[in-house]
């Protein structure tokens, strides 16, 4: 447990959930509350009872956090609690804040020196994403892409046949389609589709996060085999299915 040593006291932070209660519950009763920030990797933030007490948690990467997003984050959390609407405003001031360039680059910063990526190895029994890579750079990128870590995952799963994670520099490819019987323009296409992200990053507006852009949707259909990948895709998801469950 960290307790705060800069940015608004901590007395202060407890007096904006003290008023919630207040405002929210409609009664002048208010529990004890105990608040203090916690080394959380991502922006997480917590709010129960225990033992009679409301105990709150806060990302420690909120300590300089301005007064007027903490005590809009005391609102959201404690209309959670009492399973109340949580206030439009607050929402407002919450999300504006967290989702400002900032705070973006220090959460990213805390995933990639407290995350881990499961990596295993990019050359399958089937097909290997090294290669494939690489030619794929040559034909559509003129070998401009900078070429992330490439893994096969380390379970076969179908929901989801491929990611980019920007904040390892790395493409996993589902297991599930190192297979002879899935075509290798199936794997190309997979592989294309995460190199669009590198070559397309994702694009914030507004408070919102746009990962297929029309540009990005314009550039996948560019692949050679693109209505085969897909029409495959769509007709093989239950034997994906199946064979991802199989012990």
């Amino acid at each position: 447990m960290i307790n705060n040593l800069r940015g608004t006291p901590i007395d202060t932070i407890r007096g904006f959930y003290e008023e919630a209660f207040c405002k929210l519950a409609g009664s002048g009763n208010v529990p004890e509350i105990d608040v203090s920030f916690y080394p959380y990797i991502g922006l997480n933030q917590t709010i129960r009872i225990r033992n009679g007490r409301v105990l709150v948690r806060i990302a420690d990467m909120c300590r300089d956090m301005p007064e007027q997003p903490h005590r809009a984050l005391a609102f959201i959390l404690v209309a959670k609690l009492l399973s109340k609407r949580v206030p439009a405003e607050a929402d407002r001031l919450y999300s504006d804040y967290i989702k400002t360039a900032e705070m973006r680059d220090r959460s990213t910063d805390r995933k990639r020196s407290h995350g881990r990526k499961v990596v295993t190895t990019a050359k399958g029994e089937v097909y290997d994403l090294e290669e494939i890579f690489d030619n794929l750079n040559l034909w559509y990128f003129r070998e401009r892409l900078p070429k992330p870590v490439l893994t096969w995952s380390s379970k076969k799963t179908y929901r989801i046949l491929g990611h980019h994670d920007a904040t390892h520099d790395t493409i996993v490819v589902s297991r599930s389609l190192d297979s002879p019987r899935v075509p290798r323009y199936v794997v190309e296409y997979i592989v294309f589709h995460e190199m669009l992200h590198i070559h397309h990053p994702t694009v914030h507006h507004q408070g919102r996060r746009y990962n297929h852009t029309a540009v990005f949707r314009r550039d996948e259909q560019k692949f050679r085999y693109y209505r085969e990948a897909e029409d495959w895709i769509e007709r093989s998801v239950g034997t994906l299915k199946r064979n991802a469950r199989r012990k």
